[in-house]
C-alpha cells in the first residue's frame, strides 16, 4: 500500500487531491454544508427544479402508486408503467421514434456505445468529450481516434464510410458549443452516424427546451443517436437514448448496462413527467438565465478575468494554476459562495479553473454579489 501513500502525497503536493463534501441540506440555490450556509454556484440544477415543489408532489405521487425502488432490470420487472411513459414523452418532445431510459448517462454512454460498435468500428471522438464517452470508447475496442473541436478539415480526412461521429453537445468544462451543423453534415456525406451527448444543452438550449436541436436547428434526421440526461435541467435524475426503432431495439438487446443493472425508481420517472412540462412551458427560465449570463460575463470582463468562449450556463475563469484555483475557491467558501475548483485531469494541464454555472433561481443580485467576490478572492 506504500505506493497508494506515495500518490496520494504527490496529489496532495500538485494542488490536485480531491474530497467530497457532505451537504446537509438544500433549498433553491443554497447549501449548508458543515453547518455552513452557501450561495451555490457549483450546481447544474440549470432550471431550478430539482426542489421545486411540484417535482417534489409527483416523486411522491409516483413513491405511493410504484414503491421505492425498481426491484430488477428493465428487462426482468423493472419496467414499469412510468419508464414507458416518460420514455414516449421524451421522444415525443424531441421527435425522435422512440426513447430508452438509463440509470445513468454513464450507463447511457457506455451501454449504447459499447452496443453499436466492435473492434472493426471506427469511432471519431471530440477531445473534450465526457469521461464516459472516452470510456465507452474504450470498452467498445473499437478503433478510436480523436479530433479537435474546430479542426473540420482534418477531421473530414479521417472519416470513412459507416464510422460513428461522437461529441458533446456543450463542452461540460468551457460552456461552449460544438459545430453540430457542420458535424452533421459530415456524417451526411459519409453515410456515417452522428452521437450527440447533449447532457448540459437538454432543457436549457431552444426557446422551448429541446436543447441541441432547437438550438442548432437539428432534427432527429440530423443527429442519429441523441442522449440526454435528467439530473441537471429535469432535476430529477437518469439519463436517456433517443433514436430510430432499430437503434433502441437494439440496445434492448445488447446494452449491458442496462441489463444489468435494476432499473431506476419509477418515481424518479413519473416526477420527470412534471418536469417535462415544465420544460416545455416555462420559458421565462431559460430567458432569465441567458440575461445572467450577459451579466456576469460583463462583470467578469470589467474584472479583466479570462473567461472561456461560453454563451451557456457553463462560465468558466481560467486561472491555470492548481493551487491558486484551490485558494480563490477557498476565499469565494469564506464570503458565502460555493464555486468549485477544476483541476486536471478534468481539465488539461495549465487550465485549472473555476467551473461557475448560473441557474434560474439565482437573482441579478446575487450575480452581482458574486463578481464583487470574485474580484476580492482575486485581487491578492
Amino acid at each position: 500500500m506504500q505506493n497508494l501513500k506515495d500518490t496520494l502525497a504527490s496529489q496532495r503536493q500538485q494542488g490536485l487531491y480531491r474530497q467530497r463534501y457532505c451537504v446537509d441540506s438544500r433549498e433553491g440555490n443554497t447549501i449548508i454544508v458543515d453547518g455552513k450556509s452557501y450561495t451555490n454556484f457549483s450546481s447544474n440544477d440549470y432550471l431550478g427544479l430539482a426542489n421545486d415543489p411540484r417535482l417534489i408532489a409527483a416523486f411522491k405521487e409516483g413513491a405511493d402508486h410504484y414503491g421505492v425502488g425498481s426491484s430488477a432490470s428493465q428487462l426482468i420487472t423493472g419496467y414499469s408503467k412510468a419508464h414507458q411513459e416518460c420514455e414516449e414523452r421524451l421522444a415525443d418532445f424531441l421527435g425522435y421514434p422512440r426513447a430508452i431510459l438509463f440509470a445513468t448517462g454513464y450507463m447511457a454512454n457506455v451501454g449504447t456505445l459499447s452496443a453499436l460498435a466492435s473492434r472493426s468500428s471506427q469511432l471519431l471522438l471530440d477531445r473534450r468529450c465526457h469521461a464516459s464517452l472516452i470510456d465507452a470508447a474504450i470498452l467498445s475496442r473499437a478503433n478510436t481516434s480523436r479530433y479537435h473541436t474546430n479542426d473540420i478539415d482534418t477531421l473530414a480526412e479521417k472519416m470513412t464510410d459507416n464510422s460513428i461521429l461522437i461529441s458533446d453537445s456543450v463542452f461540460s468544462m468551457d460552456g461552449d458549443i460544438a459545430p453540430l451543423q457542420q458535424l452533421s453534415s459530415l456524417s451526411k456525406e459519409h453515410s456515417s452516424y452522428l452521437y450527440v451527448d447533449d447532457a448540459h444543452g437538454f432543457g436549457v438550449l431552444g426557446k422551448a427546451g429541446k436543447g441541441c436541436l432547437e438550438h442548432c436547428e437539428l432534427d432527429n434526421k440530423d443527429v442519429d443517436i441523441y442522449v440526454g440526461t435528467l439530473g441537471k435541467a429535469c432535476g430529477t435524475a437518469g439519463a436517456f437514448v433517443c433514436g430510430n426503432e432499430e437503434l433502441i431495439e437494439t440496445l434492448i438487446q445488447k446494452a449491458r448496462s442496462l441489463h444489468y443493472s435494476t432499473a431506476a425508481p419509477p418515481a424518479i420517472a413519473h416526477a420527470t413527467l412534471t418536469s417535462l412540462d415544465i420544460i416545455e412551458n416555462e420559458t421565462w427560465r431559460r430567458e432569465h438565465i441567458a440575461n445572467l449570463i450577459k451579466r456576469f460575463r460583463q462583470g467578469a470582463k470589467q474584472l479583466g478575468l479570462q473567461l472561456t468562449e461560453s454563451e451557456t450556463p457553463i462560465q468558466a475563469v481560467i486561472l491555470g494554476d492548481n493551487q491558486a484555483t484551490l485558494t480563490a475557491s477557498e476565499r469565494l467558501k469564506s464570503q458565502g459562495y460555493y464555486v468549485t475548483a477544476i483541476r486536471p485531469p478534468t481539465v488539461s494541464k495549465g487550465t485549472s479553473r473555476l467551473r461557475i454555472t448560473l441557474c434560474a433561481n439565482h437573482s441579478e443580485d446575487q450575480v452581482d454579489q458574486l463578481i464583487s467576490a470574485l474580484g476580492e478572492a482575486l485581487s491578492s
